[in-house]
C-alpha cells in the first residue's frame, strides 16, 4: 500500500476553516501570527470573505490550515505518507511535510509569494470544462488569443490565464464547444507568462533560504513527477508554468495500491481525482 497525501491550494478557502486545528495547535498559530503580523485564526474564522479571498491573505491562511491538517493527521493516525503532492499553493505544504523547511519558514516563503503574485498586475483566469488540452490549444491558435494554459486539472478541465479582455473575447468561442466556461475569483493571471516579474523577484528572495533534502518524495506541479533537483528553481518555475495536476494524480495512481487522502480545507482535489479516475476507467473513490 502507498499512502499519498494531496494538499489543497488556493480556492479551497472558506470562512470558518480550520476551527478545531487552530485551537489544537496554539504554538504553531502563535508562530504564524508572529510571521504575518495579524491573527491567522481571526482571518480563517471570521474573515470577512473578501479579505480571505485576497491572494495576499488567502495563500497564507490555506498554507497554515494545510500544514496543521498534516500535523494533526500524522499525530492521530501515526502514519507518515509515502508520497505527497499539492495543488499550486498546496505544493508548499507538501514540501513542509517532506521536510524541506519548518512550519515558520514555509509560511515566510508563502507570504512573500502571495505579495509578489498579488502585485504582478491585473489578470484573469477561467476554467474550461468539457474540453481536453488539445482542443483548447486548437481554439487558442485559431482565435489568436494571447492566453496561457495555467492548470491541467483533469483531462476535461483546463484553466486559462491572461488579460481579462482576452478571456472575455474568447469565451463565446469556447462556450460553443465546452460544457462550461467558469471565471475564477482571482485578481491575477497566475501560472502564466504574466507572472514573470514576480518569478524574478521570488527567485532573488529564495536565495536567502537553505532548503533541506526531502525526506518524502514530492510530486512537482511543473512536471507531474517527483522532484529531482533544485527545489527553489522548481518553485520559481511554478509561477509561470502550468500546474500539471492531472499528470500528478496519474503518477500517484500508478503507485502500488495507492491510498490518496486530501489534506486541508474543502474537497476540490477529491472531485478532481474522481474525474481523473473516471477518465482512466478506475473506481472513483479517493
Amino acid at each position: 500500500m502507498t499512502t499519498i497525501h494531496l494538499f489543497a491550494g488556493q480556492g479551497s478557502q472558506r470562512v470558518g476553516m480550520g476551527r478545531d486545528l487552530l485551537a489544537a495547535y496554539p504554538n504553531l498559530v502563535r508562530q504564524a501570527d508572529a510571521v504575518l503580523g495579524y491573527s491567522v485564526a481571526e482571518l480563517c474564522l471570521e474573515g470577512p470573505a473578501e479579505r480571505l479571498g485576497d491572494t495576499r491573505f488567502t495563500q497564507c491562511a490555506v498554507y497554515v490550515v494545510d500544514a496543521l491538517s498534516y500535523v494533526d493527521t500524522v499525530r492521530t493516525t501515526g502514519v507518515i505518507p509515502d508520497l505527497v503532492a499539492g495543488h499550486s499553493l498546496g505544493e508548499y505544504a507538501a514540501l513542509f511535510a517532506a521536510g524541506a523547511y519548518d512550519f515558520r519558514t514555509g509560511l515566510e516563503i508563502v507570504a512573500r509569494r502571495a505579495v509578489l503574485m498579488a502585485e504582478a498586475g491585473p489578470g484573469a483566469m477561467a476554467a474550461v470544462v468539457g474540453l481536453d488540452e488539445a482542443r483548447v490549444r486548437r481554439i487558442l491558435e485559431e482565435s489568436g488569443a494571447v492566453l496561457d494554459i495555467a492548470n491541467l486539472n483533469a483531462p476535461d478541465q483546463i484553466v486559462l490565464s491572461g488579460p481579462a479582455e482576452a478571456l472575455r473575447a474568447i469565451t463565446p468561442m469556447l462556450s460553443e464547444q465546452a460544457d462550461a466556461v467558469i471565471p475564477l475569483p482571482v485578481s491575477g493571471a497566475f501560472h502564466s507568462r504574466w507572472m514573470a516579474p514576480a518569478a524574478r523577484e521570488f527567485e532573488r528572495f529564495l536565495r536567502g533560504f537553505v532548503l533541506a533534502r526531502l525526506k518524502i518524495p514530492v510530486i512537482a506541479n511543473t512536471t507531474g513527477r517527483p522532484y529531482d533537483g533544485d527545489i527553489a528553481r522548481t518553485l520559481v518555475r511554478q509561477l509561470t508554468e502550468p500546474v500539471r495536476w492531472s499528470d500528478t494524480v496519474v503518477h500517484c495512481l500508478d503507485q502500488t495500491d495507492p491510498q490518496l487522502h486530501e489534506i486541508g480545507p474543502g474537497t476540490v482535489l477529491t472531485g478532481l481525482t474522481r474525474r481523473i479516475r473516471a477518465a482512466r476507467r478506475e473506481p472513483v473513490g479517493l
